[in-house]
């Protein structure tokens, strides 16, 4: 069975550092494109990021600004999402979810439980 499980979510002060991480299993991880997307109390869910299977290609929702990273180590099975200079607006759960195919952004076919984000001081 497809199993994504997101951890490193947390407490942080605006302008803090954090890396999610989502360990993924069930599936042939390395063939598959992955993504980042959030959801933000009182908000719908958006788009973080994206990565294609190899890793070589990435994309970020436009709020990001060049915040965020997006990686993944196939030989681990791990997805990461490294972010910078947290702001308060970043609140939200953060979801890893499967593509249907090798590029990102296509058909999210399974996501995980979420970890909680709060930026906050």
């Amino acid at each position: 069975e497809v199993q994504l499980v997101e951890s490193g979510g947390t407490l942080v002060q605006p302008g803090g550092s954090l890396r999610l991480s989502c360990a993924a299993s069930g599936f042939m991880f390395s063939n598959y494109a992955m993504n980042w997307v959030r959801q933000a109390p009182g908000k719908g869910p958006e788009w973080v990021s994206g990565i294609n299977s190899a890793g070589s290609s990435t994309s970020n929702g436009e709020f990001v600004k060049g915040r965020f990273a997006v990686s993944r180590d196939n030989a681990k099975n791990t997805l990461y999402l490294q972010m910078n200079n947290l702001k308060p607006e970043d609140t939200a759960v953060y979801y890893c979810a499967k593509d249907r195919s090798n590029w990102y952004s296509t058909d999210l076919t399974n996501w995980g439980q979420g970890t909680q984000v709060t930026v906050s001081s």
